[in-house]
């Protein structure tokens, strides 16, 4: 009997490590075929939706343009560093007028005190908006660090600035509340003189890399958000030296998730999951059947750093964000919405109301989100604005607008029970040649389950 439950046990957490979602046992070599048969950790699909929060010191002049230009990228207030240095007379007007003629991007580290900062209120706020996971800038392309990090020469929130380490507070907060916590990590810096096609080598083995396994080990992020990997292939900045120590020998590697900016050839080839930006970038992803795990990221107005010339008008609704949210799940994908704090460290009002809406109705519908699948024989009617998710023997048909008369929905053969969810009124349904025809139940305001989309729960 000893033997037989010994050899019980032994089976038991070999199949555990074998089968567990956080558990790879797998050793990877340093080459993007053996790294990219790394499973994706099961937790950052099932989350679906997760919080971008770009932060430094670009938040001190808060500026890009949001009327006059019409690019995507122009309107980005993270780049300003970019813009002086490129000499942009939209941006060295501004910093002249308002900073003087003789001011610096430097001078802003002073400026950038966050002294209002709440890292507690934060996770909370994150929390409540029925996020699963947040990503913290940790260092952006001017350089500058959110945490002491050993390689900036002072350039960073302890030495200069808030005088705090930044991602340390923000982590434990974060983690406090059940969130997962993650860090972007730019791989290049504008005016970085180490930072040259001369200087690779000693900019990969004295800087990035040094750096990246500093935050990695002090802060033990479980999604790294590369990014800045354009100038440069990821032999030349040696991504996948670091991806294998990162899977094999760090303290995260079996619940780590990365992306694919790893190298100006590496998007949506390479990585763990292949990113979209403002649907920019690899936008095919967003629509049809995908097989490989994919998010999209973008702020809730036109620029991912804090830009205090964004309107109403430059803002996403409550109703357009859920929408968004269920568009990309419905299409096998998630979500990475970003809020941009000020420099006092504060998170402009409008995008708290946006993240507490988003939890409000993911608080009812949360179900046919999180831990779903995309239905494989789903219609694919790009303007019908239902879109589907699949959990086991249920599929969710999410409706952006209430169907008025009824609800089609092809491809259904057979259903034991349809429901409306967050509400017990009944709902009629049929089946007719393949289709699922569900008749609307009457709702009102003071019956409805909630605002902006509802959802209809097709059990097998």
């Amino acid at each position: 009997m000893k033997t037989n439950s010994y050899v019980k046990i032994c089976l038991s957490v070999f199949l555990f490590t074998l089968f567990s979602p956080h558990v790879i046992a797998q050793k990877f070599d340093n080459n993007w075929a053996s790294l990219d048969s790394r499973p994706l950790p099961t937790w950052w699909s099932d989350a679906k939706f997760g919080i971008f929060i770009h932060w430094g010191l670009y938040a001190v002049p808060a500026y890009a343009p949001v009327d006059e230009v019409e690019g995507v990228y122009e309107k980005y207030a993270e780049h300003y560093l970019k813009r002086l240095i490129e000499k942009n007379s939209s941006f060295t007007d501004y910093q002249k007028r308002n900073y003087g003629p003789n001011s610096t991007y430097t001078d802003f580290a002073p400026m950038f005190k966050a002294e209002f900062f709440n890292p507690d209120k934060w996770a909370d706020l994150f929390k409540r908006s029925g996020a699963g996971y947040v990503v913290l800038t940790s260092k952006h392309h001017d350089g500058y660090c959110l945490w002491p990090s050993a390689h900036s020469n002072g350039w960073n929130s302890v030495d200069v600035g808030p005088k705090r380490d930044i991602i340390n507070d923000l982590s434990r907060a974060v983690r406090r509340t059940g969130l997962r916590f993650g860090l972007y990590y730019s791989l290049l810096e504008w005016d970085n003189p180490l930072y040259t096609a001369d200087n690779m080598e000693r900019w990969t083995t004295e800087h990035m890399i040094p750096q990246m396994k500093d935050l990695v080990n002090n802060y033990r992020p479980e999604v790294i958000f590369a990014d800045g990997e354009w100038d440069y292939t990821s032999d030349e900045l040696k991504s996948t030296t670091f991806l294998t120590w990162l899977y094999n020998e760090s303290p995260v590697k079996n619940s780590v998730v990365v992306n694919d900016r790893w190298g100006k050839e590496t998007r949506s080839k390479h990585g763990g999951y292949y990113t979209t930006e403002y649907n920019l970038i690899g936008d095919t992803l967003t629509t049809g059947r995908i097989l490989h795990p994919w998010e999209e990221s973008r702020g809730i107005g036109t620029s991912y750093g804090y830009n205090q010339f964004e309107t109403t008008a430059h803002y996403y609704s409550s109703k357009q964000l859920i929408d968004l949210l269920i568009e990309k799940v419905g299409n096998g994908g998630n979500l990475l919405l970003n809020v941009g704090p000020d420099a006092k460290g504060l998170i402009p009002v409008v995008m708290e109301e946006r993240l507490l809406a988003i939890g409000d109705w993911l608080r009812v519908n949360g179900e046919a989100i999180y831990g779903t699948t995309t239905w494989e024989e789903r219609p694919l009617e790009e303007d019908s604005g239902v879109y589907y998710t699949r959990k086991g023997n249920d599929i969710y048909a999410i409706c952006t607008q209430w169907p008025e008369k009824e609800l089609i929905v092809d491809g259904i053969r057979s259903a034991r029970n349809v429901t409306l969810l967050g509400t017990d009124l009944p709902v009629k349904f049929k089946i007719a040649k393949n289709r699922l025809l569900v008749q609307s139940p009457k709702i009102n305001p003071a019956n409805a389950p909630c605002e902006h989309a509802w959802v209809f729960k097709i059990t097998y």
